[in-house]
């Protein structure tokens, strides 16, 4: 929380719309691509778990995962999530009628939600854009 009071002061009105958009808007509506997305995401949760746990997968500062090592594999699983992450921000972003830029407002509000899901010995990025472990 220490770190979002931070973020707030930092960049002004943005980020305070982002405090409230947290627990104002949400997934309204489970469409297909919706569904598909969550399911992808909920298949491949082991895998990119491991994959934190490695070192090779972090969670980045615009609610991306990013490959911090790793072959072709390694950034196939980033690719395939990613694409998942930007459904559903799209779906979120439809289904609430936020303008085309709010995006970076809900790609920061989930990667602070990511940051605090991750788990320790994680690597994760703080919105300064420093990695750091968990």
């Amino acid at each position: 929380m220490r770190r979002w009071t931070t973020l707030i002061m930092s960049t002004g009105a943005l980020l305070a719309a982002a405090a409230a958009f947290a627990g104002q808007y949400d997934l309204k509506e489970m469409t297909p691509a919706v569904q598909q997305a969550l399911g992808n995401r909920q298949a491949r949760f082991n895998t990119l778990a491991q994959q934190k746990a490695a070192g090779t997968i972090g969670e980045d500062n615009q609610g991306h995962v990013a490959r911090l090592s790793g072959g072709s594999e390694i950034a196939d699983l980033v690719a395939a999530e990613n694409d998942d992450r930007d459904v559903i921000y799209a779906a979120i972003m439809q289904q609430n009628s936020l303008p085309a830029d709010a995006l970076a407002t809900v790609r920061q509000v989930f990667a602070e939600t990511q940051r605090e899901k991750a788990s320790p010995g994680d690597k994760i990025q703080l919105p300064s854009g420093e990695w750091t472990t968990k």
